[in-house]
């Protein structure tokens, strides 16, 4: 299924991870594990193989985010295990702690399969980027960095959204190699606070 073909979750699927993403981080807390699940439990969408990330807020400011850009499992199997990490092997952050359980804002999203971009120079590269729409994969050698498309109410421009992406991947905001790949990807995000 291309990533114009996948079929946006309905109100009661979205609820379902955001309680699976919920539960996850309570065993975490009492049992230092993610929930075990299995997804033939669940609705046929969310047995799909899709890529997700799950990120933590507390008190409006980031706790965790932790997620893959690839479909490696089940979408039910892949909240479940992002959202115990990002509460627990965060490294930005020390473990979640009962305490902070209480304030923490859920927030998943689910990824399209990531696309190439094709570009001859970086003025090409960021004429094509959409703002607010897309996601970004930067890749050079053993750089590598992602921002999701909720990043774009901090980054508001190509230009800022790509200068801080090459910083997150562990290269200077002005750098540019011909050897630099870029993917982009949408998600479909929802939330509870």
């Amino acid at each position: 299924m291309s990533s114009t073909e996948q079929r946006t979750l309905d109100d009661s699927q979205r609820e379902t991870l955001l309680e699976i993403a919920r539960d996850s981080i309570l065993n975490g807390l009492r049992e230092g594990r993610p929930l075990t699940v299995d997804p033939r439990d669940f609705d046929p969408a969310l047995q799909a193989r899709r890529a997700s990330f799950v990120t933590l807020n507390r008190h409006g400011q980031l706790r965790g985010c932790i997620g893959h850009l690839q479909a490696i499992q089940p979408l039910v199997k892949d909240v479940a295990e992002n959202a115990y990490s990002a509460a627990f092997a965060d490294n930005r952050f020390p473990p979640l702690n009962e305490h902070e359980f209480t304030d923490l804002d859920i927030h998943i999203s689910v990824l399209s399969p990531p696309e190439p971009m094709y570009f001859d120079s970086e003025a090409d590269l960021l004429r094509q980027i959409r703002p607010g729409v897309d996601g970004l994969i930067l890749e050079d050698g053993p750089y590598r960095g992602t921002f999701l498309p909720s990043v774009w109410e901090q980054l508001p421009t190509p230009e800022l959204f790509l200068a801080h992406l090459k910083q997150k991947a562990g290269l200077p905001q002005n750098y540019w190699s011909d050897t630099m790949k870029v993917s982009r990807y949408t998600t479909e995000s929802f939330g509870k606070e």
